[in-house]
């Protein structure tokens, strides 16, 4: 697949077909993110991959824990800014509310909103989890590092004709995820992607979120 048909194809899946990905799949993706680059070569990821018995483990532990603690536990970093300023703010609020639209979803059904979130901790359904850890010494150059490796593995996915959800809200749930995958102590939880066959039939997955126009994000000079 051209890179640029990969980058305009992808989207935030929110609904999955259960059908299997093997593990070679997974390999070659690693593999070919593995390219991205990273300052110093540090490489700074790490990649935690389940699929079948393991994931269901760690998915319905999860569930469990969501009846005590809705909210989950405190993430290890903040995943927005306390004061979301303008105009990032409305970005934020107006994707929400197109999401919730598109799934028929309104600011009222309080308890609809509440159940779309919570699948966000069934992978949306995704047969494959990727749980991908950072070093807790590392710091913002190598988070940017981080962001380059996701979208390559976001765009590998799309040669293969997979689809995925990155998914920062899974560093809410650190600690249980930790007693699964024993990470290295030193290794904080950073996001997880959901991967695998898009569900065409969805509704959520014929929405598209938009996208600011390139004046707003970027200034020519000399051409």
């Amino acid at each position: 697949m051209n890179v640029l048909d990969a980058l305009d194809s992808r989207y935030s899946c929110r609904a999955f077909r259960p059908d299997p990905v093997p593990e070679r799949v997974v390999r070659e993706i690693l593999v070919a993110a593995g390219r991205a680059p990273s300052g110093g070569n540090l490489q700074p990821w790490h990649v935690h991959a389940l699929t079948g018995a393991p994931l269901a483990a760690l998915l319905d532990d999860v569930e469990a824990r969501m009846q005590e603690m809705p909210r989950g536990e405190t993430p290890e970093y903040r995943i927005y800014p306390a004061d979301l300023k303008e105009p990032y703010a409305s970005r934020r609020f107006q994707v929400g509310e197109a999401l919730y639209s598109a799934l028929g979803v309104s600011r009222e059904d309080k308890a609809g909103r509440g159940r779309q979130f919570r699948r966000n901790f069934r992978l949306f359904g995704a047969p494959v989890g990727l749980f991908i850890y950072l070093d807790r010494s590392m710091g913002p150059p190598q988070w940017a590092d981080c962001g380059m490796f996701l979208q390559s593995v976001m765009l590998a996915a799309r040669a293969h004709g997979l689809h995925t959800c990155a998914q920062e809200a899974w560093a809410q749930w650190h600690g249980t995820v930790a007693r699964h995958l024993r990470p290295d102590p030193e290794h904080m939880l950073f996001c997880a992607i959901a991967l695998g066959h898009a569900d065409a039939a969805a509704p959520v997955n014929r929405w598209r979120s938009d996208r600011a126009p390139v004046g707003d994000i970027a200034s020519f000079r000399g051409f």
